[in-house]
């Protein structure tokens, strides 16, 4: 039992980078601002800015559980928003520092 826990809190613990591209009625809502305000409450790293075809898209990285937080987060959005879809993808966590609206 403790060397599966102890398994568990090793990947709990790693660093990851998930990348979303978050689509319906997210422009002009405060999707960006909430969405920074909801990662540095998470600790996590990255940035966060609209696309030209109406999308926002999102690069957080950090501990497995609040990266995953954040993409729970993402389909809900700030009050004003109608999420329709969140694609995510994964990639090689790199140097971040912060969380920055672009």
């Amino acid at each position: 039992m403790f060397l599966k826990k102890s398994m568990q809190e090793k990947v709990d613990n790693r660093t990851i980078r998930a990348h979303l591209l978050i689509s319906g009625r997210v422009q002009g809502v405060l999707y960006r601002a909430s969405t920074q305000n909801k990662a540095r409450s998470l600790g996590l790293h990255g940035w966060v800015r609209n696309l030209p075809d109406g999308r926002v898209e999102v690069i957080a990285q950090g501990k497995v559980d609040d990266v995953e937080a954040l993409i729970a987060w993402a389909h809900l959005g700030p009050p004003l928003a109608i999420v329709e879809n969140v694609d995510v993808t994964w990639e090689e966590p790199c140097s971040e520092s912060g969380f920055s609206v672009r």
